[in-house]
């Protein structure tokens, strides 16, 4: 009796070492966790964005040809006025408005965007226009999204060598996730459609300069105004052209009344304002006070002739896009 229990002893010592083993194999031997492919993905995009491929970067936006009577990129359009100018004033207008860059296939572009105010831990959520983040025609999200937050405090030199990124006032958060309505993505061009559903999500994780800093912890953010806004309300627009008369390291405002857009049957926001591509996806806020206010609407596009700017209004769509967001963890369409 004796032998057979310290033979059954030694057979579950060695059953026991050989679980251990096993155990410490496939410890070693698993894959990253999900915050390193996270941090390896974020460092993958930053190093994506060098000068060159900055330097590249075009606007995204649209404007109405009334001879085609179509919507065609901004860059077709040409004005030598504007009612945009610089903002001073500083505040979270300043702070969580930054300057977007993506790729579309082969091609570069720069938006705008700004960080709303949410009670997610570990994520932040950015609105921008629905063009900033995906592409209506090819029905394809963009690629190698990122978000450059208080960028004209510290506009990155576009030297032949050196970190785009790293030369900013606060660094790069790269978007994990794009959210945008299924009546965007079916438009199939910019089209009526496409423009009473231009707005969009990116969930952004850890980034900055450090890598580990939290977007919304660092530039704060705004609350969002998910209902109609009437005309006359005082409105402030917010972007970053980067076409004509304005080089993309400015952040610029137009400040006016709220009315309709007569052309699109009241469908969107207008507010006489004349900035340039590269501003599409800026926030409009009202009420706004101190360099703060509410998110209404965004940039979204402009009429050949017409100055003024022109925006979404958000409604029960765009919160449904805010509430995937909270949780999206890849590319996601909300229908």
């Amino acid at each position: 009796m004796r032998y057979s229990y310290g033979k059954r002893a030694a057979t579950l010592a060695v059953l026991g070492a050989l679980v251990a083993t096993f155990a410490t194999t496939s410890s070693a031997g698993a894959g990253p966790s999900a915050a390193e492919r996270a941090r390896a993905e974020h460092n993958r995009i930053v190093s994506f964005w060098t000068p060159a491929r900055v330097a590249k970067a075009v606007p995204r936006d649209f404007v109405y040809d009334p001879t085609s009577r179509t919507f065609k990129p901004a860059a077709a359009a040409t004005s030598s006025t504007t009612t945009g100018t610089s903002w001073l004033g500083g505040g979270e207008a300043l702070d969580a408005t930054g300057k977007v860059l993506f790729a579309m296939g082969t091609s570069y572009y720069v938006c705008s965007a700004s960080v709303a105010d949410d009670t997610v831990s570990g994520r932040s959520i950015i609105l921008t226009a629905a063009h900033c983040a995906y592409d209506e025609a090819k029905k394809a999200f963009a690629t190698n999204w990122i978000f450059v937050p208080r960028y004209d405090a510290a506009p990155a030199r576009l030297t032949a060598s050196g970190s785009f990124c790293a030369s900013t006032a606060l660094g790069c958060w790269t978007a994990s996730s794009l959210v945008v309505h299924q009546g965007y993505a079916d438009a199939g061009g910019f089209t009526t459609q496409a423009t009473t559903h231009d707005f969009a999500f990116a969930v952004v994780g850890a980034g900055g300069k450090s890598g580990t800093a939290q977007l919304d912890a660092t530039v704060g953010g705004h609350p969002i105004n998910f209902n109609s806004v009437a005309n006359g309300a005082d409105a402030y627009l917010f972007g970053y052209p980067s076409s004509g008369k304005y080089k993309g390291n400015d952040l610029v405002y137009c400040r006016g009344p709220l009315s309709t857009d007569p052309y699109n049957a009241g469908l969107t926001y207008r507010v006489g304002c004349n900035m340039t591509g590269g501003s599409s996806g800026g926030p409009w806020l009202t009420p706004f006070s101190s360099g703060s206010g509410t998110l209404m609407s965004v940039n979204s596009y402009v009429y050949s002739g017409v100055t003024a700017m022109h925006g979404p209004k958000l409604n029960a769509k765009t919160q449904a896009l805010f509430t995937a967001a909270t949780t999206a963890t890849t590319n996601t369409i909300v229908g």
